[in-house]
């Protein structure tokens, strides 16, 4: 799954939000406190990280690339 970055990054909680991976930002923040989360392969428990183009994220079997805007 590519997500195409509009902005200069974007935090993993409305990331995976956006990505439709959780219903809400409570949800999304939860899942990553649980350590379900990783950005480029390893464990993050970071809410708010800060994703930028070329991170890879992946959650519970879904790999999301991010990429940077045209």
């Amino acid at each position: 799954m590519k997500f195409i970055l509009k902005h200069e990054n974007i935090e993993l909680c409305k990331l995976l939000k956006l990505q439709n991976l959780a219903q809400s930002g409570g949800e999304a923040k939860f899942f990553i406190s649980e350590g379900r989360v990783k950005v480029n392969n390893e464990l993050e428990l970071r809410k708010r990280r800060k994703i930028i183009a070329g991170d890879s994220i992946e959650f519970e079997g879904t790999v999301i690339e991010v990429e940077p805007s045209a």
